[in-house]
């Protein structure tokens, strides 16, 4: 049975598995207009969040 010869320090241990802990960032639709949004945030396309106009998008452009 192979023994290693030297202890893995935390750093080396933690650095190799690093990789383990990346996820992809989930996307929810928007109730109002359907289009893919961040989970707890403004709507990017229709400015609404809970139901509640939070940002006016007519007059930024």
């Amino acid at each position: 049975m192979a023994v290693p010869k030297k202890k893995t320090s935390k750093s080396r241990k933690n650095m190799r598995r690093a990789h383990d802990f990346l996820t992809a960032q989930s996307v929810s639709v928007c109730p109002q207009c359907k289009s893919p949004k961040l989970p707890h945030r403004v709507c990017p396309s229709c400015g609404t969040y809970k139901g509640k106009t939070v940002l006016d998008l007519s007059q930024a452009q």
